[in-house]
């Protein structure tokens, strides 16, 4: 088995043991976090409703030119704060916080330690 693909499974399976514990609600929805090679997606979902309440990524216009020099870790943390300024807007101040089955480690943790700084509770 190639080293990716048993990789991928791996975290697949992580994600899929937090997910049995972490469900977003409408007073509580879930920050869910994906990280490619390249980018880093970020959304907040009311699983109650299958809605996702906001989103951003790297790939966000309203980001465009500011994360072109930046390094990976850099552009999460922007990231993190647009997501938070957009969950704020509407009304929602706490997330579950649903790493993916990644490690708390270098870009998932700069966006979510942005998220907070800016005023999201989890």
């Amino acid at each position: 088995m190639e080293k990716t693909a048993s990789k991928e499974t791996a975290r697949k399976r992580r994600h899929r043991r937090v997910r049995k514990r972490v469900v977003g609600t409408s007073q509580r929805p879930r920050l869910n976090v994906f990280r490619s090679l390249k980018h880093i997606y970020a959304q907040v979902i009311d699983d109650t409703r299958g809605h996702t309440l906001a989103a951003a990524s790297t790939l966000d216009p309203e980001l465009g030119d500011k994360i072109k020099e930046l390094t990976k870790t850099e552009q999460a943390k922007l990231v993190g704060e647009l997501l938070a300024k957009r969950t704020l807007e509407r009304g929602v101040k706490k997330v579950a916080f649903d790493r993916g089955g990644y490690k708390y480690h270098g870009r998932v943790k700069s966006l979510a330690e942005a998220a907070r700084e800016e005023g999201l509770e989890f």
